[in-house]
């Protein structure tokens, strides 16, 4: 039984690093390293901790249910696709958390590139989502608490479906070109 186990905690580990593994560094992508890291480990045997999107395909795929927590950019990428994060994930912490990486980053977490996602709109449905760095041109519908925007720009308007919601946010290191308003469904 012992052997067995070890069988699964390896092949599991061996899916895993090929799954994640396209060409990029950590340094590369955007994700943070430390984060990722931690996460892969936490994480190895219910799926996929990251996303990396290159095109539109790839965008639908990682907003998805079945996409990583943190959704790395890979550069510029635009849809006619009223877009979904959707809900559900966690990081390694257990915490309700998504991430939107919208730059690439040095081995010291400088930010050396950002890139722009470009679509009619989002909607976050994950608490705990952040937009990091980088811009969303579009409206973003906020539908779930804690909603983070470090570091990044949105050029549109935002719009949350409760006070509560907007409450729980921290825009704090973020732009919004458009309003920022309350509308209840």
């Amino acid at each position: 039984m012992v052997k067995l186990n070890k069988l699964l905690l390896i092949t599991a580990s061996m899916g895993l690093l090929a799954a994640c593994d396209n060409g990029a560094t950590e340094e590369d992508t955007g994700a943070d390293a430390e984060e990722t890291t931690e996460t892969a480990e936490s994480d190895a045997t219910t799926g996929a901790t990251q996303s990396v999107v290159s095109d539109e395909e790839t965008l639908l795929e990682g907003l998805s249910e079945e996409g990583g927590w943190i959704v790395i950019f890979e550069g510029d990428v635009e849809s006619d696709e009223e877009l979904v994060m959707a809900g559900g994930k966690t990081n390694n912490d257990g915490e309700a958390e998504r991430k939107l990486a919208l730059y690439t980053q040095d081995a010291d977490r400088n930010v050396t590139d950002t890139f722009t996602l470009t679509a009619p709109s989002i909607t976050i449905q994950n608490e705990g989502t952040r937009l990091q760095n980088g811009t969303f041109a579009g409206d973003v519908y906020v539908e779930a608490e804690r909603f983070r925007l470090i570091g990044g720009t949105i050029e549109g308007d935002l719009i949350f479906r409760s006070e509560e919601l907007q409450e729980s946010a921290e825009l704090e290191e973020g732009d919004v070109t458009g309003e920022i308003r309350v509308e209840e469904e």
